[in-house]
């Protein structure tokens, strides 16, 4: 069915299309009895506003875009919600993409946000720096941008993070006081930056308490749960000793978890398993896992509000805010 414009009620009316608009503006200067024939004749004939050609005459959508790396885990799911309870009061909708762990993807992502004309954008990374020169881009052609979780390696861009490398460090500290001497390490692609800070917890805590760096314990890996049981399966055939193992994310700890199990190994016994994201994907595993809890509801919360002030103010300075994450100590490492 055709939708019906401001040209057919003019059409309709014998009136000229701008007084028409005007009439359903509320426009003081038109006459009462024609606002009220124009009102009638929008009613009859089905007329809806286009509210995406009235936002773009005052130069805004009320749009946002949010761009995740995956949807497979809650941890993009509780951050969309959040943003959605903080922006759909103030009246702007929110756009979701996935790059899928792609920056190809995600690239392709951000160019459709920017033909959609959003008001701003918020984005986890899949890649430090692979798009680095579209955020720039962006950011200068007017469209704000929020980064959250994993960031650009740069200092002058808004963003919302937790401090990965002292909760990766007392998460080790945790597994050494219980025992553990022999901790391997899954670590996620150097593209990721924090890969690199939860690797330097791990690292500086082993140091600490004089325990020796065993580069064969620390196993790079992809992101996913088959890619953390691939690496579990590996540091096996390779009769490479550990008593424990830290991995970057809950779903490569889930993955390491699965298969050992497979394998007879005790958990926690025999290998104490921690991982961090701590999602509910921590509490329905067995035995549950121990983890470093993101705060991924306020994440979303933060992210959100740093980019109404973006939005409202284009030239409000850039601001990181960094939140705590909490320590979930669960049966995978407590015998």
């Amino acid at each position: 069915m055709k939708r019906v414009t401001i040209k057919d009620i003019a059409k309709h009316l014998l009136l000229s299309v701008s007084t028409v608009s005007r009439a359903l503006a509320d426009d003081k200067n038109i006459r009462r009895e024609t606002k009220e024939k124009v009102l009638e004749a929008a009613k009859t004939l089905g007329y809806k506003p286009n509210p995406v050609a009235t936002n773009l005459k005052y130069g805004r959508t009320n749009t946002v875009g949010v761009i995740v790396p995956e949807m497979l885990t809650p941890c993009a799911a509780l951050v969309i919600e959040s943003i959605q309870k903080v922006l759909h009061p103030k009246g702007l909708k929110v756009i979701i993409a996935q790059s899928n762990e792609n920056s190809e993807v995600e690239r392709e992502n951000l160019l459709m946000m920017e033909r959609f004309m959003v008001d701003g954008i918020i984005i986890c990374l899949c890649h430090h720096s692979a798009n680095a020169g579209e955020y720039a881009r962006l950011q200068a052609e007017g469209i704000p941008m929020v980064f959250y979780d994993r960031v650009p390696n740069d200092p002058n861009v808004s963003k919302v993070v937790i401090n990965d490398y002292t909760k990766s460090f007392f998460l080790v500290e945790h597994l050494i006081r219980s025992g553990r001497k022999r901790i391997a390490h899954l670590q996620a692609p150097d593209y990721i930056l924090n890969s690199g800070e939860r690797y330097r917890g791990y690292r500086n805590c082993l140091e600490k308490f004089h325990i020796p760096y065993d580069e064969n314990l620390v196993v790079k890996t992809g992101m996913t749960i088959e890619d953390g049981r691939q690496a579990a399966e590996k540091l096996l055939k390779n009769q490479i000793p550990f008593d424990a193992l830290f991995a970057f994310t809950e779903t490569l700890a889930i993955g390491a978890m699965n298969y050992l199990r497979e394998q007879s190994v005790k958990i926690p016994e025999e290998i104490a398993i921690a991982g961090f994201s701590g999602t509910v994907l921590s509490t329905i595993v067995y035995p549950q896992l121990t983890t470093v809890e993101q705060p991924f509801e306020k994440m979303g919360q933060t992210a959100a509000e740093l980019i109404l002030e973006k939005i409202k103010n284009p030239e409000a300075p850039n601001r990181t805010v960094a939140l705590d994450a909490e320590m979930r100590l669960r049966e995978s490492t407590e015998e």
